[in-house]
């Protein structure tokens, strides 16, 4: 259906009179809520994987390793840990606060939220953002990507058929629909994308005072960084397994190898090996192979590839009516060059070469630019790996591994800067759509006078010493 600033705004009028009623605020409905949302995944997951080989060419196997299958975990850990998470804490006032001793920490939802989901995971990135925000006790408006558009269709009528408009509601559209939205006043925004319309979200935002979650690419790119002292063959299988996996439409992708110069020419001899044995010799013809979700993404890959065809050591090759483009490696590739420092999205891979021992200028480099979402190291020196890790600034990362650490259950998903703000998945994400809310009990006996006047005088020095002896 058309859809108008009247008709957003219609729908965000219902939620908000919906949860006003307070029906969200009972733990055991949410659970109920979330016991429906995980079997009309289960059911339709048919229809769902059918509909991510439509948009993207996902083999039924990775639609439900990548999208449905995390949901599923999702939904999950939210339903063994909730009543524990949503349980209101309480806190001793201290001497401070004579009498009244007992506080409480009540986890309250935001209330109407907003979730801009994007096109390259759009089940996950829709339906796991929105079990967050159920746990939390929020209603919800999905704003789904136009460019996935069999996903859409089919989120909607697995939307539609499990929860009333009030409660969750999808609405799909371009841009334009998406500005419908952010012209109204939500009590929380979740934005999923890339860092330039992010900019635009929180601009919308600001206008309202909205709390806000990004969640976003590496803007100049996440690095992997593979020393001489690497397990070479296992670098370069997980690698060439990750950078295979969506045609490299993964915030958390790899977007270039650092690699020591000492080791190049092998790595990239067991990079080339990994990615045939595992796609083989023709990837673009490969229907387990995804596809790019625009022709525009297919022609930015021919672009990029023409301008380094002298550098190119592997694919390059594509078919554009699948909109197939086969992972491509480029050798060698320097620091400064554009195309190390832009998020590309898509199957390409630059190879930086450096020398091991100036490991540190490397770093240095990374660290000035911004944050990444995610980093890769591959060695066998264990010590200086932690100390990257706990040094450098970025949302998440892996020592020889890759993509793994957002499928650990109990650990927060987020950017940082230009990769994001805000954290979800199992109670990370509880907590990034609840506010707590601190709640004093007083007491009508035995209050002291120390707060009050007179603060002058003998009266007044003792209430002095009796605040530095009870802020000891």
């Amino acid at each position: 259906m058309p859809y108008t600033q009247e008709t957003v705004h219609e729908i965000v009028v219902k939620q908000r009179q919906f949860f006003r009623t307070g029906v969200t605020l009972d733990v055991n409905w949410r659970m109920e809520q979330l016991r429906k949302l995980k079997q009309a995944v289960l059911d339709r997951e048919a229809q769902l994987e059918a509909a991510l080989y439509e948009d993207l060419g996902k083999s039924p196997t990775e639609a439900y390793l990548c999208d449905l299958g995390p949901v599923i975990v999702e939904v999950n850990e939210i339903l063994r840990g909730l009543r524990k998470w949503a349980r209101p804490e309480r806190h001793f006032g201290g001497l401070m606060c004579f009498p009244s001793t007992s506080t409480t920490v009540y986890k309250m939802p935001y209330g109407v939220s907003l979730i801009i989901s994007p096109f390259n995971f759009p089940i996950l990135l829709t339906l796991g953002v929105l079990a967050a925000a159920i746990s939390g006790g929020n209603t919800a408006v999905l704003k789904t990507s136009s460019k996935s558009a069999a996903s859409t269709r089919a989120l909607k009528e697995l939307v539609a058929d499990t929860f009333p408009e009030e409660f969750v509601t999808v609405i799909d559209g371009g841009h334009d629909v998406a500005d419908m939205c952010l012209e109204e006043r939500f009590d929380k925004i979740f934005y999923t994308g890339s860092p330039a319309v992010a900019k635009h979200v929180l601009e919308k935002a600001s206008r309202h005072l909205t709390s806000v979650a990004l969640e976003l690419g590496g803007e100049t790119g996440n690095w992997c960084i593979v020393r001489k002292d690497a397990d070479l063959r296992d670098a370069a299988r997980k690698i060439a397994f990750f950078k295979l996996c969506n045609a490299g439409q993964i915030c958390i992708n790899i977007n270039q190898i650092a690699v020591a110069e000492e080791v190049a020419e092998a790595f990239l001899d067991e990079l080339r090996r990994a990615f045939v044995r595992q796609i083989g010799e023709k990837p673009e013809q490969n229907p387990d192979y995804p596809k790019l979700i625009t022709p525009a993404v297919y022609d930015k890959c021919v672009r990029l590839t023409e301008q380094y065809r002298d550098r190119l050591i592997f694919g390059g090759v594509g078919d554009r009516e699948a909109l197939r483009f086969a992972p491509t490696v480029l050798y060698p590739v320097g620091m400064d060059e554009d195309i190390v420092q832009q998020e590309l999205f898509c199957p390409l891979l630059p190879v930086v070469p450096f020398r091991d021992n100036e490991t540190d200028a490397l770093l240095d480099v990374i660290a000035k630019r911004e944050h990444p979402l995610a980093m890769y190291v591959f060695t066998r020196d264990k010590a200086w790996a932690r100390s990257v890790m706990t040094t450098q600034q970025y949302g998440g990362g892996c020592i020889n591994e890759v993509c793994i650490h957002m499928m650990v259950k109990g650990v927060p998903f987020n950017g940082t800067g230009h990769s994001g703000m805000g954290a979800y998945h199992g109670e990370w994400g509880f907590r990034e759509f609840t506010h707590p809310q601190t709640v004093l009990l007083g007491r009508t006996r035995f209050n002291l006078s120390l707060r009050e006047h007179p603060y002058s005088g003998d009266a007044g020095k003792r209430k002095r010493r009796l605040l530095k002896w009870f802020e000891r």
